[in-house]
C-alpha cells in the first residue's frame, strides 16, 4: 500500500513538474509580434520570407576630417529564435550563413521609422551562392534600434580616418520566389 502511494505521489509531482517545464518553454519561445512592414519596403508580389534572423553588432562609420561619417559598414552576428548563430552580416552588404552560403544585397528602398534609429530597408540579392541563403532575392532590416553615425561636429581634421562603432540590432528578413 505505501509503495502504491509512493508511486502515486512521484507520479503527480513527475506530471506538474512536466507541466511547469512545458508553460516555461512556451513562455520562453513566446515570439514578439512581426513588425507591420510599411508599404515602401514591402516584398514584391512573388516573394515569401523563408528566413527570420536577429542581428546584434555595430555601423561602423569612418571620419573624413571634414565634419562627414562615411556610408555605414555593418559588422553583426544573426541568431535564430533559439539564440543559434545562422550568419555574419557584413561589408558589400553581405551575408554568410554558417553554411558557407552568402548573399550580397543591394539597397533597393528604405524608410525612417524611428529618427533615433538606421532605417528600416529592402535590399535586392544582386547574387548569392548555393546553401541556405542561395535562394534569396530580397532581404528585409526591420526593427531597428541604434546603428545611427555620430554628430557631425564629432569629425574634423584631428579625427581624419577614424573609425567609430555605433551598436544596432535590426531583424533581417530573408525573402525567395514563390514562383507565383
Amino acid at each position: 500500500m505505501k509503495l502504491l502511494a509512493r508511486a502515486r505521489r512521484t507520479l503527480v509531482v513527475g506530471i506538474a513538474a512536466a507541466a511547469a517545464a512545458l508553460s516555461m518553454t512556451q513562455i520562453a519561445h513566446a515570439a514578439a509580434p512581426a513588425p507591420t512592414i510599411p508599404e515602401a519596403i514591402a516584398l514584391p508580389a512573388g516573394n515569401t520570407v523563408f528566413l527570420i534572423g536577429h542581428a546584434k553588432g555595430f555601423q561602423i562609420y569612418t571620419c573624413d576630417g571634414n565634419g562627414s561619417w562615411g556610408s555605414a559598414t555593418p559588422d553583426a552576428k544573426l541568431f535564430d529564435d533559439n539564440g543559434e548563430l545562422i550568419a555574419k552580416h557584413f561589408a558589400g552588404p553581405t551575408w554568410q550563413a554558417k553554411d558557407g552560403s552568402s548573399v550580397v544585397g543591394a539597397r533597393d528602398a528604405g524608410v525612417t521609422v524611428d529618427a533615433s534609429a538606421i532605417p528600416w530597408l529592402r535590399l535586392k540579392a544582386v547574387s548569392t551562392t548555393p546553401g541556405l541563403l542561395g535562394p534569396t532575392t530580397y532581404i528585409q532590416r526591420v526593427a531597428t534600434t541604434g546603428g545611427l553615425a555620430p554628430a557631425p561636429a564629432d569629425c574634423n581634421a584631428k579625427k581624419a580616418g577614424k573609425k567609430v562603432k555605433v551598436p544596432y540590432t535590426a531583424d533581417y528578413y530573408f525573402a525567395k520566389s514563390t514562383g507565383a
